[in-house]
């Protein structure tokens, strides 16, 4: 006799997401937080967007965080250095169904990968894409990268480093990124907010974090992280909101002319009226760009979601594309392809 068997959806939770395998980071490393905080957002993202265990997917490039899948347990790839966004892509163009997370760090992003990287952000395949910023090569032992800062002394630069350093929040919206958020690796509750809003993205969503190396460039944001100087230095971002900061949300931004001004509220008449609201979603990327090129100590550092536009994903197109040539093509297989037109036979 048949019987009928019941299938049941099984609820994602964090230690679906695991690995079995020991994570070999350096201990106080930022990356462990990052890890946990992924661990953390996926079930989230698979419950909201209806994604299987299976359907997730982690690539990534070379350097320490390209460790990364090995420490989740989903399907994944170690790739080569500064191409894993050419293995992203073709893995959701191949398979849009997937879900598609990239792992890489300032070096493989912005130096061997810094051509993936811009074409990637202008594609805007469906890829949640996060790099670890440390500004510093870590993996090799300390060479400096493209955003170490000018002057710093490194392995490859004894007197200081002679070049300005890319800021990855204006390659990303300069190539016509159309998600770019930043996160810092001591505050878990942003990163996994912000990592929830970037896998709920259709289309690249880029997530710049600072992250320490604790062997070859500790403290490197500590300005921006310090207990005594966070609230100076931190502007969280949020939708709809003024742009507030400081230990009692005492200061703000504000456009003077073509230019972005800190004030504090109560000094010469400012008050809440005043303070920008920010808006990620405006397709003008003036006062995005501006956002993600403040530093610290001239400016307060953004963070969370500075842009979130909605658009065409590559893959999206690519499919319809193959969906139109299907209805409209006179040929429905390849033999008919083949056999077309002028043809012969060689004896």
């Amino acid at each position: 006799m048949d019987q009928k068997i019941e299938l049941q959806e099984i609820e994602l939770t964090k230690l679906d997401f695991e690995s079995d395998q020991m994570v070999k980071w350096c201990p106080g490393c930022g990356d462990h937080a990052i890890l946990k905080s992924v661990e953390n957002v996926f079930p989230l993202v698979g419950e909201k967007l209806g994604y299987k265990k299976e359907d997730f997917v982690v690539v990534s490039g070379i350097g320490c965080s390209s460790r990364f899948p090995y420490y989740m347990n989903t399907y994944g790839i170690h790739g080569i250095h500064g191409r894993a966004a050419a293995l992203a892509m073709g893995i959701k163009l191949t398979n849009p169904k997937l879900c598609v997370w990239m792992i890489s760090g300032d070096g493989d992003s912005m130096a061997i990968g810094g051509n993936h990287f811009i074409h990637i952000a202008r594609r805007n395949p469906d890829i949640n894409y996060l790099m670890f910023n440390n500004q510093i090569y870590g993996l090799t032992k300390g060479q400096y990268s493209p955003t170490t800062p000018k002057g710093q002394k490194t392995k490859t630069s004894p007197q200081g480093s002679f070049e300005p350093p890319f800021n990855a929040g204006n390659l990303v919206i300069g190539a016509g990124g159309k998600f770019f958020a930043r996160a810092i690796d001591t505050d878990i509750k942003l990163m996994q907010q912000v990592f929830l809003e970037a896998g709920l993205h259709h289309g690249t969503s880029i997530v710049e974090i600072l992250q320490n190396c604790v062997i070859f460039n500790n403290k490197a944001h500590e300005l921006i992280s310090g207990k005594e100087t966070k609230y100076d230095y931190q502007l969280i971002l949020e939708a709809g909101k003024p742009m507030l900061f400081g230990k009692n949300k005492e200061k703000g931004l504000i456009l003077d002319g073509t230019q972005l001004k800190v004030v504090t509220l109560g000094e010469n008449g400012i008050t809440l009226d005043d303070i920008l609201v920010h808006d990620p979603t405006t397709e003008d990327a003036g006062i995005h760009t501006m956002l993600a090129s403040m530093k610290a100590p001239e400016f307060p550092v953004a963070l969370g979601v500075i842009r979130s536009v909605v658009s065409e994903t590559l893959e999206d197109a690519v499919w319809n594309s193959v969906e139109h040539e299907k209805e409209v093509s006179p040929y429905k297989t390849v033999d008919e392809l083949l056999n077309s037109g002028n043809t012969w036979e060689i004896e």
